[in-house]
């Protein structure tokens, strides 16, 4: 990789992304739309981080001027080798213009609308961004072409399968979100762009990702903040719940190695008995996920062991959307790459409570 466009650098995940690739002498440009989702002061201090110094008062200013990329333009005072672009998914016309004015040879495309919950209620942020905005993508891609797209799912696309480890090759028909299904649209876009154009794509379901600098809609977020503010935390489906905690550090390793493996048309694919995990056109799926899911109370006790304080539990019933248990099958990742996740949770919990008590 010399040139890499990373999507949603202001996320959790492009941020560390992003870091990693510069750290390793690659160029790379990101792009964000900082929205408000969740508390933007954390993006701009993702982004401050990595030497990218937007004012607060910007944040209104993504796509106000389509045509002057100059105006969303920033670079990092930390190295040279990142500069980021303060811009819209949904803003066709800049991200055209972002393609041709940079060049890519690759696209990490990890921006999105993200939250289950936050599905039930605001449906139109998903099909925005998760659908047009991914469009746009796969357009730009193909105007410009690259030499591999390498995009996120979720684990969230398993929906109401029950069968444990879930295999890119299970059949992901039945969602139980919006979310969900924005995510399983995607990796059917990919697919025929991969067949249309020859666009080499590559799916990523992530599996419940954690860590420093992490989202505040997630539970390991919420339960630290409640816990050190002595307010119950809210357990649901009364703990009765099983994840695939995956810790951000392996998250990274598996996103970079993909990246630097386009995706080639599998040998001996067979349209009469297809597997969903791979094509006979360049496109492909991984899971990246621990591979060894944890019972949501042991996650809990092993956050009250971190921080030094027991939590009150709120028992409460499972969420509409939500899902009893996850669990990755790696199968294909670690043929491919030679790489398996596995840092235990409690190795991670211990460096996320020591990046919050430092931040916050």
């Amino acid at each position: 990789m010399n040139k890499v466009l990373i999507t949603g650098t202001a996320g959790f995940i492009g941020f560390h992304v992003a870091r990693r690739l510069v750290d390793q002498g690659i160029e790379v440009v990101g792009l964000d739309n900082i929205n408000d989702y969740y508390d933007p002061l954390l993006k701009l201090g993702r982004l401050k981080e990595s030497g990218i110094d937007i004012p607060h008062s910007r944040l209104s200013a993504a796509g106000e001027s389509p045509g002057d990329l100059s105006s969303c333009h920033y670079s990092s005072s930390k190295t040279p080798a990142y500069r980021f672009y303060h811009a819209d998914l949904c803003d066709r016309a800049a991200l055209l213009a972002i393609f041709e004015k940079e060049g890519f040879d690759h696209v990490i495309h990890l921006a999105a609308q993200a939250g289950v919950r936050y599905s039930l209620t605001h449906p139109h942020a998903y099909v925005d961004a998760n659908i047009t905005g991914f469009l746009n993508i796969l357009e730009a891609c193909r105007a410009h072409p690259v030499k591999h797209l390498v995009y996120a799912s979720s684990s969230s696309v398993y929906g109401k399968n029950t069968r444990m480890p879930f295999s890119i090759n299970d059949n992901v028909d039945h969602p139980v979100s919006l979310y969900a299904a924005s995510k399983k649209s995607n990796e059917l876009m990919a697919h025929t762009y991969s067949h249309l154009f020859g666009i080499p794509a590559t799916g990523l379901r992530f599996f419940t990702v954690y860590g420093p600098w992490g989202r505040p809609d997630m539970a390991l977020f919420l339960f630290t903040k409640a816990i050190l503010e002595g307010r119950p935390i809210q357990v649901f489906n009364k703990g009765e719940m099983m994840r695939d905690f995956t810790y951000i550090d392996d998250i990274v390793e598996g996103v970079v190695r993909v990246a630097g493996r386009p995706a080639k048309a599998s040998p001996g694919w067979d349209g009469a008995a297809p597997e969903p995990g791979s094509s006979d056109v360049p496109n492909c799926l991984y899971n990246i996920g621990n591979g060894s899911p944890v019972k949501l109370m042991d996650f809990i006790h092993a956050l009250e062991a971190a921080l030094g304080r027991k939590a009150e539990k709120q028992l409460l019933p499972m969420q509409p959307g939500d899902v009893p248990a996850t669990w990755a099958d790696t199968t294909a990742l670690e043929r491919d790459t030679g790489y398996k996740p596995g840092t235990p949770v409690e190795h991670g919990i211990k460096k996320f409570v020591e990046w919050y008590e430092s931040y916050y």
